[in-house]
């Protein structure tokens, strides 16, 4: 018996591959009150577990880190029933430790992203969700579980500090973020783990390191294109390495959607303003983020 929806965002890599292995496949296209997601949502299942995927950028890679519609498709994902969201993305190392190919199972944020959507609740009133653990405990920990088996290169935790892009950091600034205590470097995980707190979703985050960022200078024996072939090999072994541990996770029997779990009561206290000032139309239409 299908026991839960479980919502899975990545690159087209990991879409292709993931929607191979599912069974019973849906095609979902959503509109939300935040207009329409990155693409279509494929519904399948595999074992006794639901998955909808959502590829992030779209098809064909069409939105930029700073355009993709991260309230639609976090909407959208919640709007279809999903309740717990395993997301992955590529990522610069800021540690030696941390070597391309590696995976990171993510703990903390910094986020230095200004032009996004960040809120569902604009216009809507003051709500304040608490963000010090921004990432799902259980959720990780279930992750890391399943990880110890396959014998998978993977970090426990690390610090994603998330800029807006789309240019790459400068190396000043990348020594900068190693300051502040990041671990790693990349432009999607914000405002998305915010957008699925505030959805009352669990979330975690499986960082796919591609190459050490700018303050760790290259190898000046090498020419750009083995540069870029290196980042892409990296890319394309942390994607197969996230793969096995997505489907892992996927067919694992402990429950992965835990309503007892402070993710899924997130907006309990968070809503400030006097519910007779808030729109009536506005709480139909955001209905979906309190179930």
């Amino acid at each position: 018996m299908v026991k839960e929806l479980v919502g899975v965002i990545g690159g087209t890599g990991l879409g292709d591959a993931l929607a191979a292995k599912l069974a019973r496949v849906e095609r979902h296209e959503v509109q939300t009150p935040f207009g329409a997601p990155s693409g279509p949502i494929i519904v399948g299942t595999l074992g006794d577990r639901r998955v909808a995927f959502l590829n992030r950028h779209g098809p064909g890679h069409r939105f930029g880190p700073g355009d993709v519609p991260y309230a639609a498709n976090i909407f959208a994902l919640k709007q279809l029933g999903a309740r717990a969201v395993i997301a992955s993305g590529a990522v610069g190392s800021l540690r030696e430790e941390i070597a391309p190919g590696d995976l990171v199972v993510v703990d903390q944020f910094i986020d230095k992203t200004f032009r996004r959507t960040g809120t569902f609740f604009g216009g809507y009133g003051a709500v304040h969700c608490e963000m010090a653990d921004p990432t799902c405990d259980r959720l990780r920990a279930t992750l890391l579980d399943v990880a110890r088996p396959t014998g998978i290169r993977i970090h426990s935790q690390g610090t994603y500090v998330c800029m807006e892009g789309p240019q790459f950091s400068t190396r000043a600034e990348s020594k900068m973020h190693r300051a502040w205590g990041g671990d790693l470097i990349g432009m999607t995980a914000m405002p998305e783990a915010k957008l699925a707190r505030e959805a009352q979703m669990c979330y975690a985050l499986v960082a796919l390191a591609s190459d050490y960022d700018c303050w760790r200078p290259h190898d000046p024996a090498k020419g750009k294109q083995t540069l870029i072939e290196e980042i892409i090999s990296n890319l394309q072994t942390a994607t197969d390495n996230c793969l096995r541990l997505i489907e892992a996770l996927l067919t694992v029997q402990t429950p992965l959607v835990c309503e007892d779990c402070a993710c899924r009561k997130a907006l309990e206290m968070a809503v400030w303003t006097d519910p007779k000032q808030i729109d009536a139309a506005r709480k139909v239409g955001l209905a979906p983020l309190f179930e």
